[in-house]
């Protein structure tokens, strides 16, 4: 279902099903390798045809229906939680029942497929959340209720289970597919519920970032609408090479720019959630931040590349194993660290328990370090705070963060309210209304703020209350100052 505002600005949107086309091992919608890519690759630029390739993967494609269930209260006179108590007993007997909460059903549809002759079927994450009975239907009318085994929101997949004393048609995951720009792709899915679609374009980017997610994506320009969400995305060979996650839309319509999660990940999260129903991600223990050419120059390197560490978490793996302050590290088991965000997706890929080889510049000279990689703060309770932290820009043109003593003692902030802007994007709206790197923000709609996850739910809340604008305290070096930043994007 596509995500939209009353402005018509480009937003992201959640979808269903894609079908990607690159070079790479070839597969049968039953799984076996082919010797030949399917008809259609075999042309020198457009082929003829895809039916060839519809034909023999649809069967594994499904429709994905969800009925979701949620508490609502009965409406009549009023909603009694907004009244004073005093008042309420005497209002609940005039109205019996007023405030009882009662079932409010809603329905949702989405796509997904199978990839594995016992009943897994994967689809993405927001396709099933909160869903009370989840129905798998088939190109060919068949239906069946099917069990959630698992699901990842973080990479907003999921895997269904339905069973039948036939063994089901599957697809499988490509393995060390290169896709490039410009390779063929086809989609199948249910787009606003009609079922069985197929679409084709080609693959328009790889390695796309989208929305401050630590994956990257594949963007595709084959026609993806509300109710993909969830399909496959196939080369020419019959690979699965990704999974349609979102679109980006001004109005939820298809306008050619569709991204699909990459299988490289999706086929390490799925065997994970049906291995054990959740996912467990690595580990390393730092606070990361970009490295800018200032802060490469300083270490004697020569490009700009890899990621700083601002802070080692105590006892964790990088502590034991000799990390420090400042480090910046190049390399992962081999591998050039591109960027902050670069080594927070790598290392949340790494097996718990697994052996990694870190090369750091300290200092102005690289130094290797072994670490145990640990479990990653999400899923080990006794961490307070999440591994990797990675600058931001949020909706208003602000990279934000916590704030030291420093800070403190600049702004002579006395109290523990405040976090601190690092950033401000030019031109953005933050920008225009005068706040600068350095200002902290004390409180957001008269709720004071002492972490990032204050300023966030602050925002939240207020667009939840239907504002326009939020109003922000802010201390500046010259004294504080109240700026108001809008919310409905006008």
């Amino acid at each position: 279902m596509a995500i939209q505002n009353q402005t018509k600005k480009w937003v992201f949107a959640t979808l269903t099903s894609l079908i990607l086309v690159s070079a790479g091992p070839i597969f049968s919608a039953q799984g076996a390798q082919l010797s030949a890519p399917l008809a259609g690759a075999l042309q020198p630029g457009a082929p003829v045809t895809f039916a060839d390739i519809i034909e023999q993967v649809s069967p594994a494609v499904v429709s994905i229906n969800v009925i979701t269930k949620e508490n609502d209260r009965v409406r009549g006179r009023g909603d009694l939680d907004n009244v004073p108590e005093f008042f309420r007993e005497w209002l609940e007997r005039q109205a019996p029942g007023q405030n009882r909460p009662t079932p409010r059903e809603g329905r949702s549809l989405g796509s997904g497929f199978l990839i594995s002759e016992n009943g897994h079927v994967v689809t993405n994450h927001h396709v099933i959340d909160k869903a009370s009975e989840i129905t798998v239907r088939f190109q060919d009318g068949r239906e069946f209720t099917a069990e959630l085994i698992g699901s990842d929101e973080r990479t907003d997949l999921a895997v269904l289970k339905i069973e039948d004393n036939k063994k089901f048609v599957h697809v499988e995951f490509a393995n060390d597919v290169k896709l490039r720009v410009g390779d063929w792709v086809v989609a199948v899915g249910n787009p606003f519920g009609l079922g069985g679609t197929a679409t084709a374009g080609i693959v328009s980017a790889t390695g796309r970032e989208i929305g401050g997610s630590a994956y990257d994506f594949i963007q595709v320009d084959a026609s993806i609408n509300r109710g993909n969400s969830g399909g496959p995305t196939f080369d020419l060979y019959g690979n699965v090479v990704g999974v349609n996650s979102q679109i980006l839309s001004p109005s939820g319509g298809n306008i050619g720019i569709g991204f699909a999660i990459p299988a490289r990940v999706a086929s390490k999260i799925t065997r994970e959630l049906i291995a054990k129903g959740s996912v467990t991600r690595g580990w390393l223990g730092v606070t990361l931040q970009p490295v800018d050419q200032d802060l490469a120059d300083s270490q004697g390197l020569i490009e700009a590349k890899g990621a700083i560490v601002s802070e080692v978490v105590a006892d964790s793996p990088a502590d034991k194993s000799g990390f420090e302050d400042g480090d910046i590290i190049l390399q992962l088991d081999g591998v050039e660290i591109e960027d902050a965000r670069d080594l927070t997706r790598r290392v949340g890929e790494l097996f718990v328990g697994h052996n990694a080889k870190f090369v750091v510049s300290r200092s102005g000279r690289k130094k290797t370090l072994r670490v145990k990689i640990g479990e990653r703060a999400n899923s080990t309770p006794q961490v307070p705070e999440p591994v990797v932290v990675i600058d931001q820009v949020n909706e208003f043109g602000l990279v934000l963060g916590t704030m030291n003593s420093a800070d403190r003692d600049i702004l002579n902030i006395d109290d523990d309210r405040g976090i601190v802007i690092k950033r401000v994007e030019s031109g953005s709206q933050a920008s225009r209304k005068g706040l600068r790197s350095g200002n902290a923000i004390l409180s957001v709609s008269d709720a004071d703020i002492r972490s990032l996850s204050d300023f966030d739910k602050a925002v939240e809340l207020a667009k939840a209350k239907g504002l326009k604008a939020i109003r922000l305290l802010v201390r500046t070096p010259g004294g504080q100052i109240y700026i108001a930043l809008r919310i409905d994007k006008k």
